[in-house]
């Protein structure tokens, strides 16, 4: 089924998967299981995937590797407007060339950090997103305070968008409180719910996308979930958030990547390893994650 959500106008809109990354027990990327791992999640009723977003550990994949993912998703999809690349790296001008990248492969849009490898001030960060919206891709900005030390207020967020830079934002800070302040402030801008845990919240107050986690194990309920909630329909949303929470709540904990591969892992898709320096899940957390994944299951989560 398809998404009544999605736009081709406005692709970044409705459920973009950020995927997963499947990998070999050598560590190497296994493109042909993450092209039917990106079928699946469409034919499951998400709209598009994110590759290369912090969850697909771009930080570990060589260039090659990167576009190739890239290529791949596109391809899978279908259209390359339902894939959003993350372009994040150190300097403004790879990311402006990551974002070409995607325009080449045909995605229609990209997702990117602020830089983070310092804590840089608003002007660091205004000309950073100028300069990858250079290469006229619709850019999404991704709040992560809690990780980048750069923190995309609504009051920037809103100069960010003046000055052409965005169209909209992937909001993790974990304040939903903000998403008020960003529509009062820049009305045009697109909020998309960034972290699963706060899914219900930023949905009531406006939310017009979710960029994902957990449908990567998921995906027909956490659909489900998301066009109640973007709906107003609390008697079909809040039960199915309540059920799902206690895996939810992991997208916004440091472990996230091995735990939703692990998910992956026992509903039957192949999650796979995660590269280092992430380690494999073992004690107290692989065992909530299990017996979370486990539950959900039985409730009939699919």
């Amino acid at each position: 089924m398809t998404a009544l959500t999605w736009n081709s106008t406005r692709p970044w809109r409705g459920i973009m998967v950020a995927t997963a990354l499947p990998l070999r027990d050598d560590l190497s990327v296994d493109h042909d299981a993450y092209a039917q791992h990106v079928r699946w999640l469409i034919e499951q009723g998400c709209d598009g995937v994110v590759p290369n977003g912090s969850l697909g550990e771009y930080q570990t994949l060589t260039d090659d590797e990167r576009a190739r993912v890239v290529r791949t998703a596109v391809e899978a999809a279908g259209d390359g407007a339902r894939v959003m690349p993350g372009v994040a790296a150190y300097g403004s001008a790879e990311s402006r060339r990551w974002a070409e990248q995607a325009g080449e492969a045909g995605c229609g849009s990209v997702l990117l950090l602020p830089p983070n490898a310092y804590r840089a001030d608003e002007p660091a960060v205004r000309a950073h997103y100028a300069e990858a919206a250079k290469a006229g891709v619709p850019v999404v900005a991704y709040n992560n305070p809690l990780d980048t030390k750069v923190d995309l207020t609504p009051g920037l967020l809103a100069r960010l968008h003046q000055d052409g830079s965005i169209v909209a934002v992937k909001e993790f800070s974990g304040d939903v409180r903000r998403a008020y302040e960003i529509a009062e402030l820049a009305p045009e801008l697109d909020l998309l719910i960034g972290a699963d845990d706060v899914l219900l919240e930023l949905a009531v107050a406006g939310a017009v996308g979710w960029v994902a986690g957990y449908p990567n194990a998921f995906p027909a309920t956490c659909a489900a979930l998301y066009h109640a909630a973007v709906a107003g329909d609390l008697d079909t949303a809040l039960p199915l958030y309540k059920s799902l929470h206690p895996l939810l709540r992991w997208d916004s904990k440091t472990e996230f990547v091995q735990c939703i591969k692990l998910s992956m892992d026992l509903v039957g898709r192949h999650g796979g390893p995660a590269r280092p320096p992430r380690s494999p899940l073992t004690g107290e957390i692989e065992a909530e994650v299990r017996a979370a994944t486990e539950k959900a299951v039985a409730a009939g989560h699919h």
